[in-house]
C-alpha cells in the first residue's frame, strides 16, 4: 500500500487559499508592529499623517489603474501622462499667464485625451495593451521632456501654498484621495459600468455574448486610468512645488505594484479598490517610511519593494491556478465507473 499524505489535499488547498486571501492583510500588520518596535516615531499621528500625505497621488493613480488590470489589460503610461500634463500645466501658468482654474480643466481635458489615445489603439487597432502603453509611456515622456527641456520650472506660489493646505491636522488631499479611491471602488462595485469591467475581466468573450459593450467599456478604463493619473500628477507637483524630469519616473511600475499586492489579479476579473488597493499603497508607503525611520540605504527600498513585487507577482499567479488545481484534486477523488456487463 502507499503511504497516506500527512495532510490530505483538501486541507492543504484550504491553507493556500487562506494565505493567498489574507497573506497582505497580515504583512501589513506585521509590517506595522516591525517598525512600531524598531522606530520609536514611527507610531505616532503626525507620522502617520505624512505618510498618507505622500501616498495621496499614488492612490489615485492606483485607483484609476486597477479599473484597466481587472478589465484584464494594462497601462503603464500612467508616470508619462502624469509628467507630460503637469508639465504642460506648469507651462501654461509660468509662461502664459493662463489662471490656474482654467489651466485645470485644460489639463483634466488632456489627460482624458491621452486616455483615449490609449483606448483607441487598444480597442479600434487591436494593439497588444502593454505595447500600445509602452510606446505611449516612452514617446509622452519625451514630449513632456522637449518642453520642459529637462529642467525644474517651479509653479506659482498661490498654487505651492495649497501642498501643504488642511483641515485642522489632516491634509486636505489625503481627503480628496480617499474620496477619489471611494468614488472608483462604488463604480466598481454598484453600477454596470463596474460589473461590466469584471465581467470582460473574466472573459470579454462570454461578457460580449451576454450583451457587455466590450469594446466601449475598455476604451473608457483606459480614460479614467489617465485622467486619475493627470489628477494624481498634480497633487505630486503641487507637493513637490516644481515639476521636473522626474516626476512620474517609474511610478507605471510601482502603480502596478500596488494594484498587484492589493490582490487584484493580473489575469483580470477579480480585485478591490477598498480594501485591496489602498491596502497595496499603505504596504509600500509604510515600508518606505520606515526606512527612512530606521536611516536604512535608499537602495534598501527598492530591494524590499522588489522582493514584495515578486511575492505578489507569485501569489497572483498561484490564485489563479487554484482553481484548476482543486478541481483536478477533484477528479482524482471520484471512484472509476464500473465496467458494464454486456451481452
Amino acid at each position: 500500500m502507499n503511504e497516506t499524505k500527512s495532510l490530505p489535499m483538501p486541507i492543504l488547498l484550504q491553507a493556500r487559499n487562506f494565505a493567498l486571501r489574507y497573506g497582505f492583510n497580515i504583512v501589513l500588520v506585521a509590517v506595522v508592529l516591525f517598525f512600531t518596535l524598531t522606530a520609536p516615531r514611527f507610531l505616532t499621528a503626525a507620522n502617520i499623517i505624512g505618510l498618507l500625505h505622500a501616498a495621496a497621488p499614488l492612490m489615485v493613480i492606483a485607483s484609476g489603474l486597477a479599473l484597466v488590470v481587472i478589465s484584464g489589460k494594462l497601462d503603464i503610461s500612467v508616470g508619462s501622462v502624469a509628467f507630460l500634463t503637469t508639465s504642460i500645466g506648469t507651462l501654461l501658468m509660468v509662461r502664459h499667464g493662463f489662471d490656474p482654474i482654467v489651466t485645470l480643466f485644460i489639463l483634466l481635458a488632456l489627460g482624458a485625451l491621452l486616455g483615449a489615445l490609449n483606448g483607441f489603439i487598444v480597442v479600434v487597432l487591436r494593439v497588444n495593451p502593454l505595447i500600445t502603453t509602452l510606446g505611449t509611456m516612452i514617446g509622452l515622456r519625451g514630449i513632456g521632456l522637449e518642453l520642459t527641456k529637462s529642467t525644474n520650472i517651479a509653479i506659482p506660489e498661490e498654487i505651492r501654498r495649497l501642498g501643504n493646505a488642511a483641515i485642522g491636522p489632516i491634509f486636505v488631499d489625503i481627503l480628496v484621495a480617499l474620496a477619489i479611491m471611494l468614488i472608483i471602488h462604488l463604480i466598481h462595485t454598484r453600477t454596470p459600468f463596474g460589473r461590466q469591467i469584471v465581467a470582460i475581466g473574466n472573459d470579454a468573450d462570454t461578457a460580449s455574448r451576454l450583451g457587455v459593450r466590450v469594446n466601449r467599456v475598455t476604451f473608457l478604463t483606459f480614460v479614467v486610468s489617465s485622467l486619475l493619473a493627470t489628477i494624481g500628477g498634480i497633487m505630486t507637483v503641487i507637493q513637490v512645488g516644481a515639476v521636473s524630469g522626474n516626476i512620474g519616473s517609474g511610478l507605471e511600475f510601482t502603480a502596478v505594484s500596488v494594484v498587484v499586492i492589493g490582490g487584484i489579479s493580473l489575469f483580470g476579473g477579480e480585485g478591490s479598490i477598498l480594501p485591496g488597493a489602498l491596502r497595496g499603497v499603505l504596504i509600500l508607503e509604510i515600508i518606505r517610511n520606515g526606512l527612512n525611520h530606521l536611516g536604512a540605504d535608499p537602495y534598501a527600498y527598492r530591494f524590499v519593494n522588489g522582493a514584495i513585487i515578486f511575492i505578489a507577482m507569485y501569489a497572483d499567479s498561484l490564485r489563479s491556478r487554484l482553481p484548476v488545481i482543486a478541481r483536478s484534486f477533484e477528479s482524482e477523488e471520484q471512484p472509476a465507473a464500473k465496467p458494464t456487463a454486456t451481452g
